[in-house]
């Protein structure tokens, strides 16, 4: 069963080498595709340096410039459909999502699951570090605002570190999702539950950058705030 891990890269040089170097060193067998946005910063090069030590386990797709999130992942999941990886993975190259925990969301999947979700909020608890106070309550109501427009039970709907089975994305018209920013990821949990697909949360703890430049925008969180709406209301027109 083949695994695959999409990371979005945008000027990721101080973190790309390392994260490539802890996924690679997991005792089981993950692929990696970068799909770097024309980083000025040279995280492509570094990215072809450490390819030349790993064979066919690091893959590079890159783009002529920032295009945002959400299409990044779709051309992501494109590519990898292309080709026969059974379990397609999305994380941020910023070590917040902590590469050990990829294995336990294959294992989800693996038993029984259609989607995993890597949950700050499980059970209610935050399990954020080095997030400010604001940083944390914006996120948290977020996903409360979300479940209450969308009534999905998914405590982390913004969560950006998920296993998808191939079934998934095979299921979702992925020329239909449209949103760039960190609502896409709302989008797409939203979409898979519509199609009837299992998603369950795994627990994991979320640790700020510690090296680069956060992505966050005032746009990003509008996009957020009102797509979410106009999600839930094209839903009722749309059949999945």
């Amino acid at each position: 069963m083949s695994r695959i891990v999409i990371i979005p890269t945008y000027n990721e040089k101080e973190n790309i080498q390392p994260m490539l170097k802890a996924v690679m060193e997991l005792d089981e067998d993950f692929h990696v595709l970068i799909v770097d946005d024309n980083s000025p910063d040279g995280t492509a090069d570094l990215v072809r340096e450490t390819q030349a030590d790993h064979g066919e386990r690091i893959h590079l797709l890159s783009r002529p410039g920032k295009q945002g999130l959400g299409t990044a992942y779709i051309e992501g999941f494109k590519w990898c459909l292309e080709r026969s990886y059974d379990y397609i993975f999305e994380m941020d190259c910023d070590f917040s999502h902590n590469p050990k925990d990829l294995p336990r969301l294959h294992e989800a999947c693996t038993n029984g699951a259609d989607v995993a979700v890597g949950s700050r909020y499980v059970n209610h608890l935050v399990n954020v570090v080095n997030w400010p106070m604001g940083r944390v309550l914006l996120s948290y109501f977020a996903s409360m605002y979300v479940r209450l427009i969308t009534r999905m039970k998914i405590m982390d709907t913004t969560a950006g570190f998920v296993c998808y089975s191939r079934r998934v994305l095979e299921a979702i018209d992925l020329d239909r999702i449209k949103f760039r920013g960190y609502a896409f990821q709302i989008e797409m949990k939203f979409t898979a539950i519509k199609h009837g697909f299992e998603v369950v949360e795994v627990p994991i703890i979320f640790t700020d950058r510690s090296r680069g430049t956060s992505k966050m925008s005032s746009g990003i969180v509008k996009e957020a705030l009102w797509g979410v709406i106009q999600m839930k209301i094209s839903s009722w027109f749309r059949k999945y």
